[in-house]
């Protein structure tokens, strides 16, 4: 697994004594392509972890949200989720388009399991998946170059309790985010957003948006 492993990882296991249990565990666990079990547990998940790695570096992990099944195994080495409305910054998309390299984390809060999975990652405005996610303005492709289940012992169990309404349906309309009613990005929203803040009352204040977000009104 010399190549699974860097120097300094391995530098650790052999202060650990834990060298040859990594060796095996890699052998056991870390698979080139997504099996019939990887693939029923990943697309019964509603949100994942994406890390991307930005012009400097440093690693940007983003939480994905969306419907159970949002994210599609297309063949057993190609992964497809969509790219909703953000916060404008292109954070996650903008860094795939610097660095393809990507790692997914899915997790099972409810029945304790996670998989990962490292890859490289495109995007595309013109994917044929669009028409199949209401509101997505991209579709990220994965190309797999690994997949491993971990340990899941220090996953805390915890029941979801509803699911976001900011979600985009097909057969119905989603609602408004209310961080774009905050008066001081009035000026710098794009011209299709502008009326936002008038179709929901009114612009507020940074405070007001941040009490609202700690009562959990979001």
């Amino acid at each position: 697994m010399s190549a699974f492993y860097s120097p300094d990882q391995q530098h650790l296991q052999d202060q650990h004594d834990t060298r040859k249990l990594a060796d095996r565990l890699g052998q056991m666990i870390v698979e080139p392509q997504i099996n019939p079990q990887h693939q029923g547990f990943i697309e019964s998940r509603n949100f994942f972890f994406l890390t991307t790695i930005d012009h400097r570096g440093y690693p940007t992990c983003s939480y994905k949200g969306g419907n159970p099944g949002f994210v599609r195994v297309l063949d057993p080495q190609t992964l497809a989720f969509p790219s909703y409305d953000g916060n404008g910054m292109f954070l996650s998309m903008g860094n795939i388009l610097g660095n393809p390299k990507v790692g997914l984390l899915f997790i099972d809060f409810e029945h304790p399991h996670r998989i990962r999975i490292h890859g490289d990652a495109s995007i595309s405005a013109n994917d044929p998946l669009l028409v199949d996610y209401p509101e997505a303005d991209m579709i990220v492709r994965i190309s797999i170059s690994e997949v491993f289940i971990n340990c899941p012992r220090y996953i805390h169990r915890m029941t979801p309790t509803q699911a976001s309404k900011y979600v985009p349906q097909a057969d119905a309309t989603t609602p408004l985010p209310p961080w774009k009613r905050i008066d001081a990005i009035q000026d710098v929203l794009p011209t299709a957003e502008q009326d936002i803040a008038e179709k929901m009352g009114g612009v507020i204040s940074f405070e007001d948006y941040a009490a609202m977000l700690m009562a959990g009104e979001m």
